[in-house]
């Protein structure tokens, strides 16, 4: 077993995006390795509290450890994040100061070769977040059908030339089980030409998508979005760190609904529809990683962070 890492991204544009006050109570949906709940309980000390969920039994074990320190100030329950109402039942909490949802794979995940999660080396197609989940990559890869493969690589992984790979992983799995990353690999190398795959890892975009589709990452996300800002006490923070173009746009989509107010027509004299703002964007357009970053942390190349501020609770 490797030791569970993963460096956080932008922590210190999150950490001044969260506005941290002594005595707040922050959620962390994906503590990872607990990179950013250290700096979150480090910076609200020594009264802060931290709630935070993870599906991988290895993430949280590594954070709790990270954070021994802060004994009796924060509790890690596993559950998906888009369970808060829940988490935040059995925490005993209500209304939060700040909320921090980090989207991305741990290195971890990536680089633990039994999890599948990598094209880069030959694994088992697995890519399960929380290793007891039912769906893996190989249930997809060898179940769902042509169509629903291209319609899964085409959106989720954005790929130009998801119909050839679909077609082709269909008329492989006839000749025998594709069971690892390995034989993926392949099949979409040849289903690529040539010139499109110099420079860059062409096989990302697909194992990309198929890992979104095995967690279901997109389901409920904007819900989840949603109902998080709306457990913000007035001038409280949500920090989310995207990794993929879809996750972000659906992000964007309910901040900017949560921060329109009226909708009636303008030739009303009153507003009758009762929509109200809620919440504040901090950032007009999304932050990115500073090229100090993403020299020492490559994986933070495509992450965008957006920022928004509760203006009034939520009733």
């Amino acid at each position: 077993m490797i030791e569970f890492s993963h460096i956080p991204v932008m922590p210190e544009e999150c950490m001044k995006g969260l506005a941290l006050k002594d005595g707040g109570v922050y959620f962390d949906g994906t503590i990872g390795g607990g990179g950013h709940s250290y700096e979150i309980l480090k910076r609200t000390s020594p009264n802060g509290r931290l709630i935070a969920t993870d599906l991988d039994d290895n993430a949280i074990a590594a954070a709790t450890k990270r954070l021994s320190e802060f004994a009796g100030r924060f509790q890690i329950y596993k559950s998906n994040y888009k369970n808060y109402a829940a988490v935040l039942e059995r925490a005993g909490a209500d209304k939060l100061d700040g909320v921090m949802l980090d989207f991305g794979v741990s290195s971890f995940q990536l680089d633990e070769e039994s999890r599948g999660f990598s094209y880069m080396k030959n694994a088992p197609l697995d890519m399960r977040m929380d290793p007891e989940g039912d769906l893996t990559a190989e249930a997809v890869v060898n179940g769902y059908s042509e169509d629903a493969l291209f319609r899964i690589i085409r959106d989720y992984g954005e790929e130009p030339f998801a119909k050839r790979i679909a077609g082709n992983i269909v008329a492989e799995r006839k000749k025998g089980r594709i069971t690892e990353s390995g034989q993926l690999v392949s099949i979409i190398e040849k289903s690529i030409p040539a010139k499109f795959r110099h420079g860059a890892p062409f096989s990302r975009k697909t194992f990309q998508a198929i890992r979104i589709e095995v967690n279901g990452e997109l389901d409920g996300l904007e819900d989840a979005v949603r109902g998080l800002s709306r457990r913000l006490k007035k001038g409280g923070r949500i920090c989310v760190l995207t990794f993929h173009s879809l996750e972000d746009r659906i992000v964007k989509n309910v901040f900017k609904d949560l921060e329109t107010d009226c909708i009636c027509d303008k030739s009303l004299p009153v507003c009758v529809c009762g929509k109200k703002k809620e919440l504040e964007i901090i950032t007009k357009k999304p932050l990115t990683a500073s090229e100090e970053e993403l020299r020492n942390n490559t994986r933070s190349k495509s992450a965008k962070l957006r920022i928004a501020e509760r203006v009034e609770e939520y009733i």
